[in-house]
């Protein structure tokens, strides 16, 4: 029977949820409207599925998700929002949302997305998918350094790459690139923040030396910059993350 936790402020909406998850089989193994609380049982009942609102007490749903990633549960997450702004729907599925539902919504739609994402997946087959869209992320990446003129050869290649990387996965590292960003760049590659700072400059540097500004602005669907002007680090990743988590490529 598969665990289902349901996070949401709406009692009345939460109450009925889990009236429906029971009557269709599943194991409601908590129901809280409390972030902070929505975490100690995620870890307590190790549930298949949770279902969480953005906006809960305490911790919101984004919060819940990002802390969930980093403890490395498994729990697939389906997220209820009032909003429909893309940027708050891209960062919802670059979380791991597999599913994005507009309140108001139905407790069957809900039960009906559960059912998608509760079919159980075989390793190799879960594992050939994941694959395959880390690998599509790549090509995704390589296509616009191509479109814009960033060699492969430069170390600030891989570096950059890595870095939208790592900010289409959490976009709140962009807070802080020289703390949080710079330093697990250069452990991956074994160098200093530093040369990965300066690499990464170098390669946006370049592309811009070979005056594919046009292709840049053509790539973001506006006149972003002009002439010489050019991003700084976190402007040039952030705006690249941005842009692939819009287009749900991850």
């Amino acid at each position: 029977m598969k665990k289902i936790l349901i996070l949401e402020s709406n009692e009345a909406f939460a109450a009925e949820l889990a009236e429906h998850f029971r009557r269709a089989g599943y194991d409601v193994c908590g129901v809280t409207g409390d972030g902070g609380e929505g975490l100690a049982l995620l870890e307590k009942c190790a549930p298949a599925v949770v279902v969480t609102s953005l906006l809960l007490t305490t911790l919101d749903g984004f919060t819940v998700m990002e802390r969930a990633k980093k403890s490395e549960s498994k729990a697939d997450f389906i997220v209820l929002g009032n909003f429909t702004d893309d940027k708050i729907i891209g960062r919802a599925i670059a979380l791991g949302a597999l599913y994005y539902l507009v309140k108001p919504v139905s407790a069957a739609i809900v039960e009906e997305r559960v059912a998608e994402v509760s079919e159980e997946i075989p390793a190799p087959v879960r594992e050939k998918l994941e694959r395959k869209r880390a690998g599509s992320l790549d090509e995704r990446i390589s296509n616009i350094f191509i479109s814009i003129g960033i060699p492969p050869h430069i170390k600030g290649y891989n570096y950059l790459r890595e870095g939208i990387k790592m900010a289409v996965a959490d976009p709140h590292v962009m807070g802080n690139v020289t703390k949080g960003l710079y330093p697990v760049i250069g452990e991956k590659y074994g160098t200093s923040s530093s040369k990965v700072e300066r690499a990464i400059r170098h390669a946006i540097e370049v592309a811009w030396n070979r005056g594919r500004v046009d292709a840049v602005n053509a790539i973001f669907g506006a006149r972003v910059y002009i002439g010489t002007e050019k991003p700084t680090n976190s402007e040039f990743i952030a705006l690249v993350a941005d842009k692939l988590i819009l287009e749900n490529m991850v």
